[in-house]
């Protein structure tokens, strides 16, 4: 069984019990209990859980997730313009990542005559990367029915074949503390391994999504530059700046 595929299925079996004995965790996957404890080690270190004495347990519920309809109606302007700008950083010839998600789609059109290759984990992003006649690749795994976005084990499995000259990724929520972050812990596998496959990384998130948090860590924050319309006057901008490159594409 695959790393990622073991974990998966402790998180999954987290959010089903809210807390499980390391015990139940060797009997179910059928691995070492030196090989789960490791899991839960790196799964702790990742903020997605909490070791508990013979066990582990939820640090707090799953968020819900807003649907890819949901998403698409918030703050438009402010996406397009975030996805223009992102757009005139891909050059002639390169192979990117598109992340699933409601800024990074509308990109696309910008992208029709810079003859690139785009792998995506998006299944509204591949309709239009295909009606647009743009070279594309889509992720194989579970689709997720709200957002319209690949992910799991076979989908982490797909990504390694891939080497990114860019990748440009979504996220729900910026946290100084916590980085990039997202409700959903396979998207947060994923988006992680993008962000590792590619030469340089972009989040693209508008001015809501900061200084919130979400249950699932993505990576930290100065392993990507952030395209936002501008940061809000509520955050502490030094304490940002200070950690990673920040474009404000209204500025």
């Amino acid at each position: 069984m695959l790393n990622a595929e073991r974990k998966e299925r402790i998180l999954t079996a987290l959010e089903r019990t809210g807390v499980i004995k390391l015990t139940d965790l060797v009997e179910e996957l059928n691995c070492s209990e030196s090989t789960i404890r490791r899991d839960l080690i790196e799964l702790e270190e990742d903020g997605l859980l909490e070791r508990v004495h013979g066990g582990a347990r939820l640090l707090k519920s799953n968020n819900q997730e807003p649907s890819m309809n949901e998403k698409s109606f918030k703050n438009i302007q402010s996406k397009y313009r975030i996805a223009q700008y992102a757009a005139n950083l891909v050059n002639e010839n390169e192979c990117i990542y598109l992340d699933a998600g409601s800024t990074t789609i509308e990109m696309i059109p910008y992208l029709q005559d810079k003859n690139v290759i785009v792998v995506t984990n998006g299944l509204a992003h591949i309709e239009k990367l295909v009606q647009l006649q743009i070279e594309s690749y889509l992720l194989g795994g579970k689709m997720k029915s709200r957002t319209k976005a690949v992910v799991g084990a076979v989908a982490l499995d797909n990504i390694q074949n891939y080497h990114f000259d860019k990748a440009f990724i979504g996220t729900n929520a910026i946290n100084t503390q916590f980085g990039y972050m997202t409700p959903d812990p396979e998207e947060a596998f994923l988006k992680r391994a993008a962000n590792h496959l590619a030469a340089e990384s972009f989040v693209l998130a508008d001015h809501s999504k900061f200084s919130e948090a979400n249950f699932a860590k993505m990576f930290e924050l100065e392993r990507a530059t952030i395209l936002t319309d501008y940061l809000p006057e509520t955050i502490d901008k030094e304490t940002f700046i200070q950690k990673t490159k920040i474009i404000e594409v209204e500025k």
